[in-house]
Parts: C-alpha cells; structure tokens; sequence
C-alpha cells in the first residue's frame, strides 16, 4: 500500500476562526504546538488531546499542596524527591540505574533520534508523530511501513524493512492514532529480533488501559535484550498531560549513553511539584482503576453510537476512538469546531480518517448528538 501524500501534506487544519484565533493546529498523532483548552468557556468540548478528563489522583493534589512552600527549590534540593526513581524503578522491576525521567514522554521521543542517528529510522505509518518528525529534522531516513487492514502495525513487513543500516525502531503499541494493539507474543518476537540490529523503542503510553493479557509490558525482555528499551509517561492514566513526567526504561548501559549525551539536562528540567505529584500517584491504584473504568464506559458508548452510524470505528484498546469518514465532503474536524467538538481529522493512503478522544460519558453524548447531525448532512 503506497503512500499517496508526504505526511507533511496531511490534512490541514484550519484556523479556530469560530472562536477569534489565528493559528493553525497539527496533524494527529502529533500533539506539540497545539492550545488545547482554550474555548471551554465558550462551551468546547476538547476531545483533540487523548487527555484523561477525570484529573489528577487525590493523593497527587494533597501531596502537591503539602510541598507548595518548596516550590522555589529546585528538584534535586527536596529531599523527598530523591527516591522518586528508585521508587519509580522498584514499580517496574528494574534497577535505579535503568530509569532515565524526562519532562514528559513528549522529550523523550524528541530526543532518541538524536541520540541513536548513525542509521535510519524503521516506524510504522501513521504513528505518534513526534519521534519521526524529529528524525526527519536532522536528516535522518525514515522508512515508514504501513498499517496493515486492521489498522495494527504490520510486524512482519517492519521486521523486513530492518537492516544493517537501521539505528532505531519505533513502536507505539498501544498504537497512536489508530487506537490497535498487536499481541505481546508478536511483539516480544519482533523485539528480539530487530533488536539484534538496531535499538528498538517502545512507547507504552497508553498499555494502562489494557486489561490482562494485552497489559505486558516489553520491560521484561530488556535483560536478554538491552537494545530494547520502553518509554513511559504519567499523561494518561496518570492524567498528569498537564504537568510533564515521562521515563525511559533500558539497559543501564544505554541510560548513560543517553543521560551523558542530549539527556544530560532533563533531570534538572522537571518541577518540584510535577515530580511530587508523580510520585504520590505512582501506587495510586485505586485512582487508575477508576480512571480506566469510566473510560471503558465512555469509549464503548462511543464506539457502539459510531457503529450504529454505519462508521466502521476501529475496536478501541486506548483512550481515544479512529474512524474512517469515507467519502466525507470538505474538512471533518473544521465543521465538528463549528459546533463546539474538538478533534482531529486527517488523510493518509488516500483516506479520510479521524480520531477523537474519549471523554467523559456527558462529553461523549453530546458529541455522538452532533455526529448524528454531521453525519447526515
């Protein structure tokens, strides 16, 4: 399946002209650049982010207003904060030295092509743009591989595309925008073997809201494996989009690598507060388990009132839904704005497609309630 538009030439979005803006919103899949909340005042429902609605935990928010008197510390001067990794390591089964933070997973995959540049780059299309983007950035060569008819990345076909020459491979599983899991069996096998040649990358962002078996992490494969590395982030079912924590999970060899080249100033980059919040939310079970199963209500409302609409929704495994708009006339997401519902909407192999966030079930009606209206118009 060739490509028919550079991912550059992507549906555009056109300016918020209906609530008095000037600029211009990116693709989907690519979440820089973009002022997400503006217009709620005005009765916008904001389903363009994948953020989780229902907010940071309790225990995050008292933790936050305990050390609020602290905030003109930096981090590295709080003394609570100085086992947040190990404590963040001790969660996943790893030792401290294989823990690298960063202000959200966002710098992370902003940063990994430049680290791992002297090859090129093997990723699946579309996918989280982010990573990519930055590779294309420093000139590197992306070999982008099409989903395959389910709309889940084609392992088979990415594991071929892998060479000698590739230097970092990149998976978003759960994947972004498409909302599709591959098995953790398939993955673990095409881990092992395109590690062999390459470092592969791994973004877990969304694996919270996937029950068992789906929910294996690739952390395990990391100590036979140690050019497989995993990258985390406390924006999803932490709800914490707002306040930057992401991770790196690798060898130890690799989190020097990174921490002594571009990395080297992250950790100092992130706030008392975000790092306090994170840290009170890790173990916050309860808060998660809540989380995910008001989302598992919206998402299915969604999905099944889409369905009902002749759309033929992708089964949802995240916190967002991706639907094709087959022959749709003009620009989906600019007339959904019109009518107060924020999201994406984009092309690719030719085809019209949107993804739209999940949010709570109140939102979720009354963007099914303008669906119906759009769809028939």
């Amino acid at each position: 399946m060739a490509k028919s538009v550079n991912r550059r030439d992507w549906l555009k979005y056109s300016s918020l002209a209906t609530l008095g803006l000037g600029f211009r919103l990116p693709v989907m899949g690519n979440e820089e650049g973009i002022l997400k909340s503006y217009g709620a005042e005005k009765g916008l429902i904001n389903l363009s982010s994948n953020e989780n609605p229902y907010g940071i935990s309790p225990k995050a928010k008292e933790a936050v207003m305990q050390l609020i008197g602290e905030a003109h510390r930096y981090q590295y001067n709080i003394a609570s904060l100085q086992s947040f990794k190990k404590q963040l390591a001790t969660k996943y089964g790893v030792e401290e030295n294989q823990v690298l933070l960063t202000p959200g997973s966002g710098e992370a995959l902003g940063l990994l092509p430049r680290v791992y540049n002297k090859g090129n780059l093997v990723t699946a299309y579309p996918t989280f743009g982010i990573l990519p983007s930055a590779a294309k950035k420093i000139g590197t060569k992306v070999i982008e591989v099409p989903l395959n008819a389910s709309k889940a990345h084609d392992l088979n076909a990415m594991l071929k595309a892998v060479s000698t020459e590739t230097s970092l491979v990149y998976i978003c599983n759960p994947a972004n925008p498409s909302s599709t899991i591959v098995s953790p069996a398939a993955l673990k096998n095409f881990c092992i073997e395109a590690s062999k040649n390459a470092v592969v990358a791994v973004d877990e962002a969304y694996i919270d809201y996937l029950d068992t078996p789906d929910n294996e992490s690739m952390i395990g494969l990391i100590e036979k494996n140690p050019n497989v590395m995993v990258i985390g982030t406390f924006s999803k079912i932490h709800a914490m989009a707002g306040l930057r924590i992401g991770f790196i999970i690798a060898s130890a060899a690799h989190i020097k690598t990174m921490s002594d080249n571009y990395f080297v100033r992250t950790q100092f980059a992130m706030s008392v507060l975000s790092m306090t919040a994170a840290q009170a939310s890790l173990n916050d079970s309860e808060h998660h388990k809540i989380s995910k199963q008001k989302n598992e209500i919206a998402r299915k409302y969604g999905y099944d009132e889409l369905r009902k609409l002749n759309i033929e929704c992708i089964p949802s495994y995240t916190n967002f839904l991706f639907f094709p708009l087959g022959n749709y006339p003009g620009n989906f997401s600019e007339n959904m704005l019109k009518q107060n519902i924020f999201l994406r909407s984009d092309t690719y192999n030719g085809e019209k497609w949107a993804r739209a966030s999940v949010g709570t079930l109140d939102e979720m009606k009354q963007f099914i309630a303008v669906m119906k209206r759009e769809w028939k118009s």
